[in-house]
């Protein structure tokens, strides 16, 4: 069955407020097992309120409404949706005395404006808002359903979890949706894509795959709709578990869409400890760190010398090494792992260096240039990406690639002598 989810707001189309209401309402509706066809959101006047539900009515049986239930002046969504159903507004005496025993426990006095607030289209079943004063409708017209919800997201929330869900789920027997979704890291849409051909080619019928790229990772999803979960589950973890082989070399996460998880339980497991100097990433390699509980378990600390002088000053790397090869340099990036790693006496040490952009600093390397190393005891490693622009790009690719070269080192180094 497909449904529609239709949002009311001037200030969803003018970029003032974020869209979520629409976010969460699709993934619910997709876990129920309808097909959510369209989402369409439209201005507060009645004549966008009248063409959004003309246009999503047309495309799809069930449809969701948000916002314009309000009891100002501006919330005009009632008397335009009576008018579109053909139908009066109904004054519901229960309505107004639940709006003023919930303004009674507040202290709130009750207004002329909040009567209009007990106005529904006649035929309407009331979906009850124990968190606000617009009550949720339920109106079905022309065998479809349309449901209307306050814009509020809390309010939304707790119409639809104890209300809808429950009535969509006696009301229509649907597949269940299954999904479920991996990472990988260290490798772009287009490669990956290349190298899954096989493994693309031999999934069961009903399996549908997407690439979910992003600057971190790309995100493999498997979904199917069906009446036997549990038998689709099992074929799902089998064929991911496929995905390995196609793969070896690459990190995959079948548990988080970040890979700080990842480095924490293998940091922990081996006893390794970890140290940071950070340049072009500005400290962003160690906010993802310590984000998660238990960081200090393995983490010693680390420094962000972003100026070019801090790096000798501070980081105590030679100067001769920055004005010889520059301070985005394989060389640079080397002694800076070396440094940070003496300076807190880790196992092992990160440091990123490089031009993030829009200009150039003091370096003459491409825009998007990023030297990661990695330094242990023994030795040390450099590696050079060009991860483009714009600037945020390319931290997070160089955070993604930092952590998951400390991870690939940390697990091939487990002889590492302390």
């Amino acid at each position: 069955m497909k449904a529609g989810i239709l949002t009311i707001g001037d200030e969803i189309l003018i970029g003032q407020v974020v869209n979520t209401n629409a976010a969460w309402l699709g993934k619910q509706l997709t876990d129920l097992g309808f097909d959510v066809y369209w989402m369409l959101t439209v201005g507060d006047s009645p004549e966008a309120i009248t063409d959004g539900l003309k246009a999503i009515s047309e495309r799809t049986d069930l449809i969701i409404v948000t916002g314009g239930l309000g009891p100002t002046r501006d919330d005009l969504t009632k008397e335009t949706i009576a008018e579109f159903f053909g139908r009066k507004l109904m004054y519901k005496k229960e309505i107004e005395k639940h709006i003023k025993k919930l303004f009674a426990r507040m202290n709130y006095p009750f207004t002329d404006n909040n009567k209009s607030q007990a106005l529904v289209p006649e035929g309407t079943k009331i979906l009850w808002n124990y968190y606000g004063t617009a009550p949720g409708m339920w109106i079905e017209h022309q065998n479809k359903i349309f449901v209307f919800l306050p814009g509020v997201p809390f309010e939304m929330k707790h119409i639809f979890n104890e209300y809808l869900k429950p009535e969509l789920k006696k009301r229509f027997k649907l597949p269940v949706s299954i999904r479920k979704t991996v990472s990988v890291f260290g490798i772009g849409e287009s490669l990956l894509a290349d190298r899954l051909k096989e493994w693309e080619a031999l999934l069961p019928p009903g399996l549908h795959l997407a690439y979910l790229p992003s600057p971190k990772r790309i995100r493999l999803r498997l979904s199917a709709k069906t009446y036997k979960p549990e038998r689709v589950k099992k074929i799902i973890d089998e064929q991911f578990e496929k995905l390995k082989q196609y793969i070896p070399d690459l990190t995959v996460d079948f548990e988080h869409e970040d890979l700080s998880h990842e480095l924490h339980e293998t940091f922990k497991t081996l006893g390794k400890t970890l140290a940071v100097a950070e340049s072009c990433t500005g400290g962003n390699i160690m906010a993802n760190i310590v984000e998660l509980p238990g960081a200090s378990k393995f983490f010693l600390g680390g420094m962000v010398t972003y100026a070019t002088e801090s790096k000798w000053k501070v980081l105590g790397i030679s100067q001769e090494t920055v004005q010889h090869h520059s301070v985005v340099s394989r060389q640079t990036a080397e002694e800076m792992a070396i440094k940070v790693r003496e300076k807190f006496d880790s196992d092992i040490a990160v440091a990123t260096t490089g031009n993030a952009g829009p200009e150039k600093g003091d370096s003459d390397e491409e825009l998007g240039t990023c030297f990661i190393a990695i330094a242990h005891r023994n030795s040390v490693k450099s590696y050079k990406f060009l991860f483009g622009q714009p600037r945020k790009k390319v931290i997070d690719r160089a955070v993604s690639k930092a952590l998951e070269l400390l991870i690939r080192t940390a697990k091939e180094d487990r002889t590492l002598n302390k």
